[in-house]
């Protein structure tokens, strides 16, 4: 998996190339646009990991693209504008912004303030580096990195996406609805075969990350954590584990495989996966 993604929104085309290329070079994927209309359109497609937007759009006001977005996500958004009055700070934090950089600014002030904003973005979930834990799986979003027990698990860009979701409310019930409107946008509001495809491959993929470093142990006590990870609330969502709510098993509960729900869903997901886009 790459680097954390940044949707880049400048209408000044110098600007713009040149602070993409420099977010590049330091290890980001970074989608560019240069009115609010492309870059709703950007987001709708890629979900990015933070949003670097400038109020001042030839379209629509900047502001107006921070309150699209909180409809939907709570993904961190950094205000990067010319415009230096206090009233107009006010209204893009008061949208939902997280941050705000007045022009011109140090490049090494605008990376420090995007690490920053990305380690607050697990909010209350998230340990002092911004990581989000829960058993063996922790999910760095500065390094955009997924392990179990230490090993890297390789997930899609939308996996990612949900398990970052999932993790970050611990403990909650989350609807379908919510969670499809936060992975893919109000557009796949009401599809929620996409949502039980989707749990379900992350569910193989974490439980086959276990068994993959060996069964009995800590392998075998990492499995069951991993199965009681993700509860199915029928008719409603999904409810996350915490801490205090994993399962304890001994090593003879597993023997390095992946869990049986997990094994038995693998099936129904393959199916539906031709289907799906990331």
């Amino acid at each position: 998996m790459s680097g954390p993604t940044l949707l880049l929104v400048e209408d000044e085309p110098g600007a713009r190339r040149a602070l993409g290329e420099y977010l590049e070079r330091g290890g980001y994927e970074v989608y560019s646009a240069a009115t609010a209309h492309e870059a709703l359109r950007l987001w709708d497609a890629h979900r990015a990991d933070l949003v670097l937007l400038d109020l001042g759009l030839p379209d629509l006001d900047g502001v107006d693209v921070i309150r699209r977005i909180r409809r939907e996500a709570t993904t961190p958004i950094i205000i990067l504008s010319a415009r230096g009055d206090e009233r107009d700070k006010i209204d893009g934090l008061e949208a939902g912004a997280d941050d705000y950089l007045t022009k011109p600014f140090a490049t090494d002030e605008l990376n420090a303030r995007i690490r920053a904003v990305l380690r607050r973005a697990g909010g209350r979930d998230a340990d002092a580096r911004g990581c989000l834990t829960l058993g063996p799986i922790e999910l760095d979003p500065v390094r955009r990195e997924v392990t179990v027990s230490g090993a890297l698990v390789r997930l899609t860009p939308r996996e990612y996406e949900l398990l970052k979701v999932l993790l970050s409310n611990q403990g909650r019930v989350l609807t379908k609805a919510r969670l499809l409107r936060a992975v893919w946008g109000l557009a796949y509001a009401d599809e929620s075969t996409y949502l039980h495809v989707y749990v379900n491959r992350l569910r193989r993929k974490l439980s086959d990350a276990v068994g993959s470093n060996g069964g009995g142990g800590a392998a075998g006590a990492g499995a069951a954590s991993i199965e009681g990870l993700i509860e199915t609330e029928l008719g409603i969502g999904y409810r996350v584990a915490d801490h205090g709510s994993l399962p304890e098993s001994s090593a003879s509960d597993t023997s390095g495989g992946a869990p049986e729900r997990s094994a038995s869903m693998t099936a129904t997901a393959s199916s539906a996966s031709s289907r799906l886009t990331e």
